[in-house]
């Protein structure tokens, strides 16, 4: 292998994927199954853009129609910032444990591995905490569903939430453990999916409420405030809608080491995934703030316990309402198991590097499907505990969607501002790239929002003087794992833990940035049975 890296390539060679793989220290242990759609597949699907909107009304509702739209236009355009910065990461070092590789790569070198340490188990939380999270939504519709039917008469115990959640889990699970040429090929019948109930629900709906329709006045002007913080912070609360729902766009960079032409495909896959929701989301919502009924309080507090449910019922009437929320479960379980599949890359990657407990029994691939079985259900069992906060109130239930979306955005900030900070001078453009002044002004920009964006998911919604029942536990549980990471890292793993580790020796040449092989990996080499694999 030429040991040059070709400048405007990044670290990628022009003979192929696995030379760019081999450049950053691995061998190819999956098969490249994902085209450069079904990768944007996998971030889209994820997004699930009406189911998400749905399950996260009742974060945008209570800023009023105004709030609802011009917060998920704004929101979007900043998000589209980190996904650009993200794409040019992605674009030069494709590699499925990217946040925490790239983090190691440009960070100062005192810094590299508690940085690359505390990313990778951000990472690896937030996305168990979107699996948790996108499952619960799931559990939520389902049973909405049971209550349009009975008229509202019946209503679900957080145990019974959570015993429809377990069972969605543990059927992605199943599914997620399947061959990966069939999960690729899902992806595109997901796209389809999506793009079709939007199409049917922006049509449907005013159609149905076309008596009783909101005029531009309303939808782009009405701001109302339902929480006792001021109104101006009511609209940035309002932001959490989109923040998580365009929060899976770096699921491309976790299929990294499965997609053709990974340097084109993952960049791609970011920034078409986020340009696709802002626009179509932007109109979604022009829609519903369009033909909701104008007591927004009486749809938030809907006996469905659902406000679209609520919203389509209004509109649309019992039988329709069935319909659509049937529809809308289904692309939310499709959800799931995209997201499963994403956080079992990140996980295995991030097992192969030797950071998580267990990682020789994580980091096997199995080679008959050529997939990391092991890390999909050590994922799911994982989100089953977590899962276990929606049997403890509202309030902590209310924490999956804040905890997911505040653990991707410090393990997305982090290799940004390295690279912002002291490692453009090591950075080596891949095909997608901004340009020099362009991409810092970007990376600059995308770091102060994330810190934004981490602050505010941090707040309570009601208010500024919260109860046990409506605390926001996200600030709790998030700083407790972040510390938890650094007094782990300095307590313990900084003794063995040595950042990224090569797992392919080659012989007779030195790439820079690629992390050299450690005494014990080459240890592990030496041994003659090799359990990497199945």
């Amino acid at each position: 292998m030429d040991d040059k890296i070709e400048e405007g390539y990044g670290l990628n060679p022009p003979s192929g994927d696995a030379n760019v793989l081999a450049t950053m220290g691995y061998k190819p242990e999956l098969k490249r199954n994902y085209s450069m759609i079904q990768v944007f597949g996998i971030a889209f699907s994820i997004m699930g853009l009406f189911p998400s909107i749905s399950s996260s009304l009742v974060y945008s509702m209570p800023s009023g129609p105004a709030g609802m739209v011009w917060g998920w236009f704004v929101a979007s355009f900043c998000i589209m910032m980190v996904g650009l910065s993200m794409a040019e990461l992605g674009s030069s070092l494709p590699t499925s444990g990217g946040l925490y590789w790239w983090t190691y790569h440009f960070a100062t070198p005192k810094l590299k591995r508690p940085l690359c340490f505390l990313v990778g188990y951000s990472n690896t939380l937030g996305l168990t905490a979107g699996i948790v999270s996108i499952d619960y939504g799931f559990a939520q519709l389902v049973l909405a569903v049971a209550g349009v039917a009975t008229d509202g008469e019946y209503v679900a115990t957080k145990y019974t939430v959570y015993g429809v959640f377990a069972a969605c889990i543990i059927s992605h699970a199943i599914v997620a453990s399947l061959a990966s040429d069939g999960m690729s090929k899902l992806q595109t019948g997901c796209i389809v999916l999506n793009i079709a109930i939007i199409l049917i629900a922006i049509i449907a709906l005013p159609v149905g409420a076309r008596h009783n329709l909101h005029d531009g006045a309303y939808i782009f002007g009405k701001l109302e405030n339902l929480t006792t913080w001021p109104t101006g912070w009511t609209f940035f609360l309002g932001w959490l809608a989109p923040i998580w729902t365009i929060g899976s766009f770096d699921s491309c960079v976790h299929m990294a080491e499965e997609a053709s032409n990974a340097t084109k495909a993952v960049p791609f896959g970011i920034v078409s995934s986020i340009g696709m929701c802002w626009v179509l989301g932007f109109v979604i919502n022009i829609v519903l703030a369009c033909v909701m009924s104008p007591d927004t309080e009486r749809i938030l507090s809907t006996p469905f316990q659902q406000p679209m449910a609520q919203l389509i019922y209004d509109c649309l009437g019992k039988k329709w309402t069935l319909a659509l929320m049937v529809i809308i479960f289904v692309l939310q379980w499709t959800m799931g198991l995209s997201i499963v599949v994403a956080a079992s890359r990140q996980s295995w990657a991030f097992a192969r590097d030797g950071a998580l407990p267990f990682s020789n029994f994580f980091k096997v691939v199995n080679t008959r499907v050529s997939i990391p079985v092991r890390a999909v259900w050590g994922n799911c069992t994982l989100g089953l505990v977590i899962g276990c906060l929606c049997m403890i109130d509202a309030a902590a239930a209310a924490a999956l969607f804040s905890l997911a979306a505040a653990s991707n955005d410090l393990a997305w900030m982090t290799p940004i501002a390295c690279r912002l900070i002291w490692g453009y001078k090591n950075f080596v453009p891949g095909p997608f790239y901004l340009g020099s002044v362009m991409s810092k002004l970007v990376s600059a920009f995308s770091v102060l929002y994330l810190c934004f964006a981490i602050c505010l998911l941090m707040f309570p919604l009601e208010g500024p003087h919260p109860d046990k029942d409506n605390m926001n536990y996200t600030c709790v549980i998030n700083v407790a794992v972040w510390a938890g990471s650094l007094i782990y890292y300095f307590g313990w793993a900084h003794k063995w833990f040595e950042g990224p580790q090569s797992n392919l020796e080659i012989e007779g040449m030195e790439i820079e940035g690629v992390p050299q092989l450690t005494k014990m990996d080459q240890m592990d080499q030496m041994e003659p049975n090799d359990k990497s694999v199945e």
